[in-house]
């Protein structure tokens, strides 16, 4: 009988009742679930210790996701050697076609005071810019680096709010 038993002693195999979901059936198979011996039914042998541990296993990250974290762990390191850590404060950004760049302390506050200023709703703003709503709120929100938004995002910015959000090199 399995350790946490429902109260079947009929054995592997033998007929009964699924000690996972009750369901009576003529074929168990006993599966380690949670650390328990269970006698249970095909369909809850899914739930098997060992087939979770394969499936999470096979869903390793691919080569490109390693290259890109461990471009950007470089990247943080050099700064941090540097002495400029404020553009790593969160992570995420996309490198490839559009880097975004070296951002000033609070530029998501600069950027919500110069569009209300301006008289603008975050919604206008997104579509005079043809930039994603979620990105101004992204950037409006000091989290441009894990949002993934792009430096062009932040030259239109500027240039329509006229504000400094980039640091110059």
């Amino acid at each position: 009988m399995a350790k946490y038993s429902t109260g079947n002693s009929s054995g592997s195999g033998g007929g009964g009742s699924c000690e996972l979901c009750g369901k009576a059936t003529d074929s168990l198979t006993e599966v380690s679930v949670a650390g328990a011996r269970l006698e249970v039914c095909g369909n809850c042998a899914s739930h098997n210790d060992a087939a979770q541990r394969t499936k999470t296993e096979s869903t390793e990250p691919s080569e490109q996701d390693r290259k890109r974290r461990a471009a950007q762990r470089t990247a943080k390191m050099d700064d941090a050697r540097k002495g400029d850590a404020r553009h790593w404060e969160e992570e995420g950004t996309n490198y490839d076609d559009d880097p975004l760049p070296y951002l000033v302390s609070n530029y998501g506050d600069n950027v919500v005071e110069a569009r209300q200023d301006a008289g603008l709703q975050r919604e206008e703003l997104a579509d005079e810019l043809g930039i994603q709503e979620k990105h101004l709120l992204a950037v409006e929100q000091n989290r441009a680096n894990r949002a993934g938004v792009g430096g062009s995002v932040i030259e239109a910015l500027e240039d329509r709010l006229d504000v400094t959000l980039s640091e110059s090199a």
